[in-house]
């Protein structure tokens, strides 16, 4: 770091010299002000490398200051140190653009550590030395099962076949929907996707054909189903499985006739879309089962199209994984790395929730954790809290309530949160730690009561005690597409 100036800004002259003299012995030249306008004047005359400044100056507060230099100077590390040790003190820090925020008092070992992260990260942020090969790209993977998807997706682009995509939860299915249709002869038209495990269903042929006004109670206006607002492009029905045998019957027929009419309509209708349906069931054991026509299963199995589940593509773990953490950088969150043997170790993992799975985990990592490399202890730790909340498979669901026998849900939180504030040492996660931990609980819940309502939002609704509007919200916002429902 032989080089490098920290610009020190402090009204207090005993924490100046302490804290030039820390970071002096750790190789640093260092420049020390009483004032804010000094720092203003040699952030604007491009001086310093670094900023560790407290919030309360004599002539400004640094909140006003921080926001000035940051639009100045983007890339500028800016680390802010408060007595003022309340929550809203460390909200503002992050608001404002701070790489990090120190309560006073506060360990010299631990603020020198902090620069030096804040430093080493500073290169990959501006240089990008890992440019992202896969940015703009609809799908991610060198190995040999992505590449015969590849060979079939250029083989499927300029036609309007209908394809059948089947694969595991998670393994990017909607992905290769949008593909199919961004690069194909219909990408000018509207891709239309509909999720038949989260509708109704006594609302799914008003959802897919529309309806007219008066056709049903509450029907008080005409409206357009997917197939009329897919017109001229790509109409994607995701867990095919999961559509109801009446519903079954009049799709049957748009594949036969190329046409269909609305709840309540009389008119034809032609049908002008391509069809790309998706399941994560085995279709011919739903046939033998009685809950799916075969006939419609030949008219949409045209071109069957399987994706391989993560465990069967794992050397493109690596790729994957530098692809969702530029993604998580180019949102605000700072780029990270991951150790060989991290990785490794990520390459002997099971991925059961498969890509899915894998993004959320670098999602955590970028957000959660302060260190800049991720290694194999932290992937362990990770790994462990998930297998927590994840029932073996093959074993029977304890019967015994929650708190007796087995851990609770919140014992297993609790424990998952003390392994997190443990990972770093005598520091804090950044702000925002409730609402990230909130949703990571919020997901399975919702998925939860979907899957045991079969895909209901009003029971569901009721089930979690919460309004119908909320939970679609929810839903919308959690982005909670596919799920493994029971089968009748």
């Amino acid at each position: 770091m032989a080089g490098r100036t920290i610009l020190v800004a402090d009204d207090d002259m005993a924490i100046r010299t302490v804290l030039s003299q820390a970071l002096a012995r750790a190789g640093y030249e260092v420049r020390a002000t009483g004032v804010a306008a000094t720092l203003w004047r040699w952030a604007q005359e491009g001086e310093g490398d670094l900023i560790v400044t407290d919030v309360v100056m004599p002539d400004e507060n640094a909140f006003e200051l921080l926001p000035r230099i940051k639009k100045l100077r983007p890339e500028l590390p800016i680390i802010v140190m408060s007595a003022q040790n309340t929550f809203m003190t460390a909200i503002k820090a992050s608001e404002r653009g701070a790489y990090d925020y120190l309560p006073k008092p506060f360990d010299l070992k631990e603020l020198v550590a902090i620069v030096g992260r804040a430093l080493s990260s500073q290169r990959p942020r501006v240089d990008r030395d890992q440019p992202d090969e896969f940015e703009g790209m609809p799908l991610v993977g060198r190995s040999p099962a992505m590449q015969e998807i590849y060979r079939s997706l250029a083989r499927l682009m300029m036609t309007d076949l209908t394809v059948m995509i089947t694969g595991e939860s998670g393994t990017g299915k909607e992905l290769v929907a949008r593909a199919l249709h961004d690069y194909g002869k219909r990408k000018k038209g509207p891709f239309v996707a509909i999720n038949m495990a989260a509708i109704p269903r006594d609302l799914i042929e008003s959802e897919l054909f529309g309806h007219e006004k008066g056709a049903f109670t509450g029907a008080n206006q005409r409206s357009a189903g997917r197939f009329e607002q897919a017109e001229g492009g790509t109409l994607f029905l995701d867990e095919i499985g999961d559509m109801p045998m009446e519903a079954q019957t009049r799709l049957l027929r748009v594949l036969q006739q190329g046409e269909y009419t609305t709840v309540g309509g009389r008119t034809p209708i032609k049908a002008n879309v391509r069809i790309v349906a998706a399941t994560n069931k085995d279709l011919r054991v739903t046939i033998g089962q009685g809950l799916f026509r075969e006939d419609l299963f030949f008219r949409l199995n045209v071109v069957p199209l399987r994706l391989p589940p993560l465990r069967e593509r794992s050397e493109d773990i690596p790729d994957l994984v530098r692809h969702f953490f530029q993604l998580a950088a180019s949102e605000g969150l700072p780029l990270k790395r991951m150790e060989p043997a991290a990785l490794d170790r990520l390459k002997r993992h099971r991925w059961p929730g498969n890509i899915r799975e894998l993004e959320n985990l670098t999602r955590r990592f970028a957000a959660l954790y302060p260190q800049e490399t991720v290694s194999v202890q932290l992937v362990e730790a990770e790994l462990a809290q998930e297998a927590e909340t994840i029932e073996p498979p093959g074993q029977p669901r304890s019967a015994s309530p929650p708190g007796q026998g087995e851990s609770s849900l919140s014992e297993s939180v609790e424990r998952h949160m003390a392994a997190l504030f443990k990972s770093y040492g005598e520091g804090l996660p950044p702000p925002g730690l409730y609402h990230r931990v909130l949703r990571e609980l919020e997901y399975p819940l919702l998925s939860a009561a979907l899957a045991a309502t079969r895909g209901n939002q009003i029971k569901a609704a009721e089930l979690l005690g919460l309004n119908r509007n909320t939970l679609r919200k929810k839903i919308r916002d959690l982005d909670i597409r596919l799920m493994r429902l029971p089968n009748r």
